[in-house]
């Protein structure tokens, strides 16, 4: 029996679940937030229940680990920090250096340091998360699990952009997309509710927060993701405007005296989707608990569900059939309307909700009506044991 530590280290944040392999028991989970900043805020869910939260000044990401480990022992969680035997890091940009997860080295980070153009936001903090393990505990399996490796089996005729093809060929300039960690899992999931080998199935898995990307799975591979370049594009987000007109932008720029495009990318990241149409949040409850009496919640919702339902229906297209759609992530696992009114608008492909299976949040279930011809299921997402599963393998080859 061993134990990995999943890791998913943000700018400043590290969010961690300690596993016990290949069992897959969770031992213990948690989060650091605040890093860098006064007032972090330390947190630690273990023994089906019981909770550690301190409210401490952490300076960096090597602290925190320090402080993870420490604790660990003190709560007796570890007896020794040996019995971790492997560490998984999620990394959100692999580019095209990465089509599997990576047993990590020198060269490793220095790549994903590299890819940092591909995702400013998320691989410089990746790659701190690695080295300050790899600092701690030097001789553990380390690994990492790349956002975009599952999507490295698109084809190009739905990876490329209709741009010259010279800045494909000198600068990757190309779809990319996120959540591959996810859409992998549930997929896998929805093949076994199937009852079918993954091979033999076509899938759409939605993954619906306050970033969302849908993907097409056929035969088990991503041939399609809404996320571009980057995460940026595809369906309507909490704060990302999604797929827009290039041509808007200059425009809207002129017309309001935005006088930079990274000002004006600022806005289509930070300042759009939910919360832009809406004027009032981007998360998607606030604008449930006001829509009957306010026309702009109402109106973002519908706009929201209307462009997964596209999605949706191309990715059918894409695949020329589907066997089931699968709801997961924050949004996708508890959001019983948004999940009935995506469906209710795709009967053409015979999918039918039950209105009484579909009344749960956060449990995996078939939600398909009883004639429905294509499958319903929300599958609660677990891109943590994703990243477990890939250290295992490592581990054992």
């Amino acid at each position: 029996m061993s134990k990995t530590i999943a890791i998913n280290a943000g700018s400043s944040s590290l969010k961690w679940s300690l596993y016990t392999m290949p069992q897959e028991e969770v031992l213990a989970s948690g989060i650091v937030e605040r890093i860098g900043l006064n007032d972090s805020i330390f947190t630690i869910k273990y023994n089906d229940g019981e909770k550690f939260k301190q409210t401490v000044d952490i300076d960096d990401h090597e602290v925190a680990v320090e402080m993870l480990l420490k604790q660990l022992k003190e709560l007796n969680i570890l007896s020794d920090y040996n019995e971790i035997t492997g560490v998984g890091h999620r990394v959100v940009a692999g580019g095209e250096i990465f089509k599997d997860s990576a047993l990590v080295t020198d060269e490793v980070i220095q790549q994903i340091e590299d890819l940092s153009e591909f995702a400013p936001l998320h691989n410089p903090a990746n790659a701190t998360g690695i080295k300050a393990f790899r600092k701690i505990l030097p001789d553990i399996t380390s690994v990492a699990v790349f956002d975009t490796s599952f999507h490295q089996t698109m084809p190009k005729v739905n990876y490329l952009y209709s741009i010259p093809m010279e800045y494909y060929e000198k600068h990757n300039a190309r779809r990319y997309g996120a959540h591959g960690t996810s859409h992998k899992y549930v997929s896998q999931r929805a093949a076994e509710l199937l009852g079918k080998p993954i091979e033999e199935t076509k899938i759409i898995t939605c993954h619906l927060g306050n970033g969302a990307s849908i993907t097409a799975v056929d035969g088990g591979k991503s041939v399609d993701t809404s996320m571009g370049f980057t995460p940026l594009a595809g369906v309507t987000m909490g704060t990302r405007s999604g797929d827009i007109d290039p041509s808007l932008l200059p425009f809207l720029m002129e017309k309001e005296g935005i006088e930079s495009i990274n000002d004006m990318i600022y806005i289509l990241n930070n300042e759009s989707g939910l919360k832009g149409l809406s004027g009032i949040s981007s998360d998607m409850r606030d604008l449930e608990d006001v829509e009957t009496t306010n026309e702009k919640a109402e109106l973002a919702l519908r706009i929201f569900e209307d462009r997964v339902r596209k999605y949706i229906g191309s990715y059918a297209a894409t695949m020329n059939g589907v066997d089931a759609i699968v709801f997961t992530a924050g949004i996708g696992e508890n959001g019983s309307d948004t999940r009935k009114n995506v469906i209710d608008g795709l009967t053409f492909l015979g999918a039918e909700i039950d209105d009484e299976k579909n009344n749960v949040r956060g449990k995996e279930r078939d939600l398909s009506a009883e004639n429905s011809k294509v499958k319903v299921f929300l599958i609660p997402t677990d891109e943590e044991v994703m990243i477990a599963r890939d250290v295992e393998k490592f581990r054992n080859s």
